[in-house]
């Protein structure tokens, strides 16, 4: 099949620029010691994350349990939740998975240490635990170091749990600090940091300017998108992700109308102007969408796209895009070489 006959809006990737990202980070990676583990929310794919684990990931990480169960059904051992696991389902999900496959999990309150205690009691299982630090993104994680240091060791504390180490996203000028500060309070009671896991692609090549560091988790570089283009992290020749959607209208002579609106098109703007980068046209601008409808202002091309003509977008964010589809279309020298499910797809839970 050729991409004519994909119907639109599609998810395209190209497989070689998907290998080489994959081979680049754990190549870079290796060089400097450092194990990677590549986290499976931004392709959501059984097969491509056999082929990170292929190229030398030690285990996946995974944002949910859902995605969690996914990755195990399809027979990967190593899996890492990098987020609060709270909620007596999602717990019992998290036990029997803990049977099947190796599991560690995120902590960053006693509330959700408590629950992975009452887990393991009841599932019988051993987990290992991973303190969160927030180091300036002002999500979850502690605040100190003595913080930190006090849930490792309420988590020691626990039968049926261990202290794995410590994690956080992004990495920054903060972090090693922040690490060393807490092994010295843990130290003086004997406690070790097993694993210091940092994670984000915007940073991933400066993961080996960090001491502290054994473990870094990316996602978004295994396809890119024009979040990671502007961080300079990758280019838009080494992004492998785009949609490929249809002019289905031309009401005037500076605007377009594409097949793919807000359900097939990321709304997150991250700061970029419009909402993806229009591979053919790059003086195009998508600056609007609305649920099947992306708006495209064509005024600044030498000549717009016509009607029934195919472009392809780079996103902004390519996860987001990736949740949207059932499938991906795998292309290599212009021809569709493999279909691929979206297995974890709305898998957030």
């Amino acid at each position: 099949m050729n991409l004519n006959e994909v119907e639109t809006p599609a998810v395209v990737i190209d497989l070689d620029r998907v290998e080489a990202n994959i081979a680049r980070l754990q190549r870079y990676l290796g060089e400097h010691g450092i194990a990677g583990r590549p986290h499976i929310k931004t392709h959501k794919i059984p097969e491509i994350a056999r082929m990170q684990i292929d190229a030398g990931a030690v285990g996946i990480s995974c944002q949910k349990t859902s995605e969690a169960e996914v990755m195990a059904d399809a027979g990967f051992d190593d899996i890492f939740i990098s987020y609060n696991v709270i909620g007596r389902e999602k717990l019992e999900r998290l036990t029997r998975l803990a049977r099947r496959v190796r599991m560690s999990v995120a902590a960053d309150s006693a509330f959700t240490v408590s629950g992975y205690l009452a887990a393991s009691r009841q599932g019988e299982v051993e987990l290992p635990v991973v303190i969160e630090f927030d180091t300036g993104a002002g999500r979850c994680g502690v605040q100190s170091p003595s913080e930190a240091a006090e849930l490792a060791r309420l988590v020691e504390r626990s039968p049926g749990l261990c202290f794995d180490g410590l994690m956080t996203h992004p990495c920054n000028d903060r972090s090693d600090d922040f690490v060393r500060e807490t092994k010295a309070l843990l130290h003086q009671e004997h406690i070790g940091v097993k694993r210091v896991s940092y994670g984000g692609t915007p940073g991933m090549w400066q993961a080996h300017t960090f001491s502290e560091i054994t473990e870094f988790r990316a996602g978004t570089y295994v396809y890119g998108d024009r979040a990671t283009v502007r961080s300079g992290a990758m280019s838009v020749e080494e992004c492998a992700l785009c949609v490929v959607t249809t002019v289905v209208s031309r009401p005037t002579a500076d605007r377009c109308i594409v097949d793919a609106g807000s359900k097939g098109l990321t709304s997150d703007l991250l700061g970029l102007q419009g909402y993806g980068l229009v591979l053919e046209y790059p003086e195009a601008r998508v600056y609007a969408l609305s649920e099947e409808h992306g708006n495209l202002d064509v005024s600044a091309c030498a000549r717009g796209p016509e009607i029934g003509e195919r472009v392809a977008i780079l996103p902004n964010h390519c996860c987001v895009v990736s949740n949207l589809y059932d499938r991906v279309y795998g292309m290599r020298n212009g021809q569709v070489e493999v279909t691929w499910p979206v297995a974890a797809r709305g898998k957030s839970q």
